[in-house]
């Protein structure tokens, strides 16, 4: 049987919750992201956002507005919500992008509702199926594709809560990234060079070498869609 909660102490370094005091906290169920990019909403309504004070609460919220998850109603508090998906309150007007801060934690930012709709997603495989290519997204998507201009490391930018693909960015010299692991998490930087699985890059900062696996492509020049303050 599945456990529905998870000791505090066990928990990602991402959840951005105190570890003291509560012995345990809700366990999201298996979905598109994995616990260290995501957590159960029910987290993020009561815990991070601060809307709800009690699992109760956020369970009435949950049922008797809308609550859109990349656009996609959720009424189960949890269901796991993670980097890139946007958080939506048709009702209230407001909208929010779940991100990581500069510590590399899980928070949100407030966004424009025309954005709500637009998710950049990276590449994380390829295949060929009997209907053709296949994209395999790092959040559990899957798109067929006509023509082969994808690579893995790649990303692109979707109309949700279909698939539509609007625009592709290429992981290359230029690209600017958002960090989605190692000890830089969080961080945004342009891409100096690629040199087999390792990734110069140039932030702010400093001049710095990571994993060509934590880097998030998310525009060229400037972030295609808001990503960040």
């Amino acid at each position: 049987m599945a456990k529905k909660h998870l000791k505090r102490l066990d928990m990602p370094k991402t959840w951005q919750i105190k570890r003291k005091g509560i012995a345990y906290v809700a366990r999201p169920k298996p979905g598109p992201h994995n616990f260290k990019l995501g957590l159960p909403l029910t987290v993020m309504l009561r815990d991070i956002m601060k809307i709800a004070k009690t699992k109760r609460d956020v369970k009435n919220i949950l049922n008797n507005n809308e609550v859109l998850v990349d656009g996609v109603r959720r009424k189960d508090g949890n269901f796991i919500i993670g980097f890139m998906d946007s958080l939506a309150f048709p009702s209230l007007k407001e909208y929010y992008r779940v991100l990581l801060d500069k510590k590399g934690r899980i928070s949100v930012l407030e966004i424009d509702g025309k954005d709500a709709n637009l998710k950049i997603c990276k590449i994380t495989g390829k295949m060929m199926s009997r209907k053709g290519l296949q994209l395999n997204f790092y959040d559990g998507k899957n798109i067929l594709v006509e023509k082969d201009n994808y690579k893995v490391g790649d990303s692109v930018l979707l109309e949700v809560p279909g698939s539509k693909i609007k625009e592709s960015i290429k992981l290359e010299g230029g690209s600017l990234i958002v960090l989605i692991g190692g000890k830089h998490s969080g961080k945004s930087a342009s891409i100096e060079s690629i040199e087999g699985n390792n990734i110069k890059c140039k932030s702010k900062e400093e001049i710095f070498y990571t994993l060509k696996k934590y880097a998030f492509v998310v525009g060229k020049e400037k972030p295609i869609i808001k990503v960040q303050e």
